[in-house]
């Protein structure tokens, strides 16, 4: 049977691979303003406390005995662990380990959590050969501009496909940020590009089980893999990213070429992150925000609540619409569970996501009280919450914008409570501290040697 081949793509798109890769490799280091680069550092600092966390989470245990079976050679840490891998690996299992909480950074402008493919492959590739904290920081900067700039052409539609979208630009980002690291030159980079092209991982389907935090770290050894492979002179198409048949016109019927090409060099991505006062998914947090305001200012008990109602944009149900979680992978994925507890504790960290947690009687007590409704004129960034009181009250927040977002950054000793609490239970209090004053000034390193001695076991 006759099939038509016929492509409807933009057949003179812009040669955005090249472009790319000719900002990855000639962009001067540090060339960008004090404000970006504190917020690169905070980027890394996230990162690394959300990678620590995770260390002997079940997730972690499965996928480290699976590495071991290839008996890799001892190259790059396991944050929070004592074993080491080899570097490929060591970008997949902290990537999987920085996602695992669902505690990571994201780029609201895509739901991109950038760090997690990017820093994964830079601090293993950067411990192998010995780079410095600013290049480390200068790759990161420049991975993640990538990632969020192919992010930016694709978002939302590419997104609504189904697809992970950390997963499937992670993989870009993570071989810009590692060519840069072999000071590849401009040909190479390119090819490097092309190299991850092939290579997008994640789909949303995934979200709730260990496979979710997977996509990050198998971004990372994607993009890692590419850059070697281009070094060492592996080829692919010049136009990987922009052809008909290339990345984004197969990803996504949208694809807008300026997002990727006006400003580059000038405006930065890494700039619009931030970073989440809850370990759950981001669409969420208004919803939680508003009832644990309620809470502390009217101090709610569980025992106060008739009901809860929320109304909320439809992208919130689609993502997290679970009613009746069974455990703590599933709980990060419900919007009833994730209320309930910020009623219950005021709070909710990767303490309040656990199976014991997601079972106690006065969550699923609770949770069983919180009732959601669509109302696509609120925005996904937003949330109405509506408590009534079984003394005839009815308290009521209007959440725009919930704390973590860029219009209420997350406090610098808020996201220091958050690395410290995450980190400590790993690997002790004192070394939590030491890696959080490492990670947070890693530019000022000439090796990044302090930051894996404090944030792995010995």
């Amino acid at each position: 049977m006759a099939r038509n081949t016929t492509v409807q793509a933009d057949q003179n798109a812009p040669a955005i691979t090249q472009m790319l890769a000719d900002f990855v490799a000639s962009h001067p280091s540090r060339g960008w303003s004090d404000q970006v680069d504190n917020e690169a550092h905070r980027t890394f600092a996230n990162w690394t406390g959300c990678a620590i966390g995770p260390a002997t989470h079940e997730t972690m245990v499965a996928a480290l005995a699976a590495v071991q079976e290839l008996e890799p050679a001892p190259q790059a840490a396991v944050l929070g662990r004592s074993e080491r891998v080899d570097i490929a690996n060591a970008a997949l299992l902290n990537g999987i380990s920085s996602h695992t909480f669902d505690f990571d950074d994201t780029h609201l402008k895509t739901i991109i959590h950038p760090a997690g493919p990017v820093a994964s492959a830079v601090l293993a590739l950067g411990e192998r050969l010995g780079s410095s904290g600013r290049e480390l920081i200068d790759a990161l900067v420049l991975g993640i501009e990538v990632s969020c700039r192919v992010g930016n052409a694709v978002y939302p539609d590419h997104y609504d496909r189904g697809w992970h979208i950390t997963g499937s630009t992670g993989m870009l980002g993570s071989a810009a940020a590692c060519s840069r690291l072999l000071k590849l030159d401009a040909e190479h980079t390119r090819m490097a590009l092309g190299i991850a092209a092939s290579q997008p991982v994640g789909l949303r389907e995934q979200f709730g089980t260990m496979t979710k935090p997977f996509h990050p770290g198998g971004a990372a050894k994607a993009g890692l893999m590419s850059a070697l492979m281009a070094r060492h002179g592996f080829t692919s198409s010049k136009r990987a990213l922009e052809a008909p048949r290339g990345l984004l016109q197969v990803f996504s019927d949208k694809t807008d070429w300026a997002e990727v090409t006006e400003g580059l060099g000038q405006s930065w991505e890494v700039a619009l992150n931030t970073y989440k006062p809850f370990a759950c998914g981001i669409v969420i947090h208004p919803s939680i925000d508003g009832c644990v305001q309620l809470r502390q200012a009217h101090g709610l008990r569980a025992q106060d609540i008739e009901k809860v109602t929320l109304r909320v944009h439809s992208l919130v149900l689609e993502l997290t619409g679970k009613k009746t979680p069974v455990n703590g992978l599933e709980s990060k994925f419900s919007v009833f569970h994730s209320c309930a507890v910020g009623l219950l504790y005021g709070r909710a960290g990767e303490h309040e996501y656990t199976d014991e947690v997601v079972n106690r009687a006065e969550v699923t007590a609770l949770r069983a009280r919180v009732e959601a409704t669509v109302d696509d004129s609120i925005d996904e960034a937003s949330s109405d919450v509506t408590i009534h009181t079984r003394d005839g009250r009815t308290l009521h927040l209007f959440v725009e914008h919930a704390i973590g977002s860029l219009e209420r950054p997350l406090p610098e000793d808020m996201l220091k409570a958050k690395f410290v609490d995450q980190a400590a239970e790993v690997i002790g209090k004192d070394k939590a501290q030491q890696a959080w004053d490492v990670s947070r000034r890693i530019a000022d390193y000439p090796t990044l040697s302090a930051l894996i001695e404090a944030a792995t076991l010995r």
